[in-house]
């Protein structure tokens, strides 16, 4: 399942704010002798033009940006001082002694097991440390469920069966539990950003970049001609212009996202 920079580049506005309010919610202060943290990892980093962003937060720290797609890393800026990035996957990821501002953004949903390894990455941080976490929370909007919907039901059924997960993330009360019962200092919360989208069936565009990859990818390895994927994708994009009708200013796209910050006394 291959990422493409430039298609999910395209919203890169709308995919940026909730980073930059998420790493605002991390309140450094200077600790143990030190002015600014030590290192600061991006885990699930994608391209890295937001990954770069934190040197300037924290000019004196060591950044690095963790993903598992190498097309994603080919797109990375190259010339940040301070800033490097390596391929892996985040599931394989151990904090390590001086990792003390952990952010992952838009990351952990495509992380199954995510939930189990939360614990152990809080127990291994080193103290002081601070973990900042945003996921989508909009898996039971329209623009997905309308999504297993059509999976469910068409020619592609079979080749879509067990692709497609309901809700692959907790809400933030459950974040925050599993925060503090790490002994975190904690606080979580949800906003829904009302996304202004325009163009051509553009929610279809948004989901392209990412909800919608794993389907496109199952359907083209059933039926490399594309036909399959063709006719999914033709179900699917009615189906939303339905649920999000274009109004006077554009296609008005509600995104909710679920929010964890915690510190490590």
């Amino acid at each position: 399942m291959r990422w493409d920079p430039d298609r999910y580049a395209a919203f890169a506005d709308d995919r940026a704010r909730p980073f930059h309010d998420l790493v605002a919610q991390v309140a450094w202060s200077a600790r143990d002798g030190r002015e600014a943290p030590r290192r600061v990892v991006d885990l699930g980093c994608g391209p890295g033009v937001l990954t770069a962003t934190l040197a300037t937060r924290w000019p004196g720290a060591e950044v690095v940006g963790v993903d598992s797609s190498a097309e994603m890393l080919a797109s990375a800026p190259s010339d940040v001082p301070g800033v490097s990035f390596r391929l892996g996957a985040i599931e394989d990821w151990v904090p390590g002694p001086t990792d003390d501002v952990v952010v992952t953004n838009a990351a952990l949903q495509w992380v199954p097991t995510h939930v189990e390894l939360l614990p152990g990455w809080f127990a291994a941080m080193p103290s002081g440390g601070w973990f900042a976490m945003q996921v989508p929370g909009n898996f039971d909007a329209p623009s997905h469920a309308l999504m297993r919907a059509v999976a469910t039901d068409g020619p592609w059924a079979g080749a879509l069966d067990g692709v497609l997960r309901a809700d692959p993330v907790l809400d933030p009360a459950g974040y925050l539990g599993l925060m503090l019962d790490a002994g975190l200092e904690a606080r979580a919360w949800e906003t829904t950003y009302a996304q202004l989208l325009d163009g051509a069936d553009p929610v279809l565009a948004w989901v392209r970049g990412t909800g919608l990859r794993p389907v496109v990818a199952a359907l083209d390895a059933a039926d490399p001609s594309g036909a399959l994927t063709a006719a999914f994708t033709e179900r699917y994009a009615g189906a939303l212009r339905e649920a999000y009708p274009a109004g006077p200013h554009g296609t008005v796209f509600p995104f909710r996202r679920v929010f964890a910050v915690g510190r490590k006394p």
